[in-house]
């Protein structure tokens, strides 16, 4: 039986308002995703009685750190009491990390299509890139791991898998599922819910 885990995405960054693939690059913020930040730690603060019986994760990178980092502070507890696993990170997209899907398509005609036909097995040009049926690959592992109650955060296709792992949503739909980044994902007694 798996334990209470609550999933948060992380803020929103610039390149997510600009519609850019981000992927391993290691981004920031912006004030609207410390916003969305402070306001899941608030949300946070109300489903748990008992912070203490938590275990606190982040994928490693800036965006998610910062993300945990205020939530925890919205909860009231030392922001940087957390631990980071590398496992946690967004799917890597290779050399289209950076760019817009019209840029690509200026770069590469057809590839938004070619992606589309199936988005979940899709790899991306470049060194080590990853499909999301890769990515899960390295979630499973840790998805399998988890013992006691935890808060997590992560970015949008780990979230996608998560929805593949724990209710065995079709790919083409869990890969085409929006992960928003202002609301709590709670994952309880089999069922994952946004509140």
């Amino acid at each position: 039986m798996f334990p209470l885990v609550y999933f948060v995405r992380h803020g929103q960054t610039a390149w997510n308002a600009e519609e850019r693939l981000q992927g391993q690059a290691d981004t920031d913020i912006t004030e609207v995703g410390r916003t969305q930040a402070d306001r899941n730690g608030q949300r946070l603060a109300e489903l748990i009685a008992d912070p203490h019986e938590f275990d606190f994760v982040a994928s490693p990178m800036r965006r998610t750190r910062e993300t945990m980092e205020r939530a925890r502070a919205a909860m009231g507890l030392a922001s940087t009491d957390y631990r980071t696993d590398p496992r946690l990170v967004e799917v890597n997209f290779g050399d289209w990390q950076g760019f817009t899907f019209p840029e690509l398509e200026e770069r590469y005609p057809g590839c938004k299509e070619e992606r589309s036909r199936d988005k979940w097995g899709f790899v991306p040009p470049g060194v080590g890139a990853e499909s999301y049926e890769m990515m899960l690959g390295r979630i499973r592992p840790w998805f399998e791991e988890l013992k006691r109650p935890t808060v997590c955060v992560t970015h949008g296709g780990v979230l996608r898998v998560i929805f593949r792992l724990a209710q065995s949503v079709p790919t083409h739909l869990a890969a085409a599922l929006e992960i928003p980044q202002d609301r709590v994902l709670r994952f309880e007694n089999g069922q994952l819910d946004w509140l």
